[in-house]
């Protein structure tokens, strides 16, 4: 597979996973995104953690839908997200869930 194939699959698989999102976004209340992956989903629940000194967060999540093109599966009933990192949860709007018709 040439270079170009691949920017041209990796392209379309993009396109798709904006038009799954474009479909379901409007079923889930929450979005958290953390150093590694999108989520939209409908309940969430983040603690910060201690241990050894250091702090990270425990995301638990469930009825989840993940950004990711390379899923073969992109709904997960529950997750659990451990990260050192920032972790940014919003609540969505109704008016947040409105796309454009184009």
């Amino acid at each position: 597979m040439s270079a170009e194939e691949l920017e041209k699959y990796e392209t379309e698989q993009e396109l798709n996973l904006y038009r799954e999102y474009r479909d379901v976004v409007g079923i889930f209340k929450y979005v958290v995104e953390t150093d590694r992956r999108f989520y939209l989903c409908n309940t969430v629940d983040v603690k910060a953690r201690s241990e050894g000194g250091d702090v990270f967060f425990e995301v638990t999540i469930t009825d989840a839908w993940v950004w990711d093109m390379y899923r073969p599966a992109r709904f997960a009933k529950n997750v659990k997200v451990l990260t050192f990192k920032d972790v940014n949860v919003e609540e969505l709007a109704t008016s947040d869930l409105e796309l454009p018709k184009t």
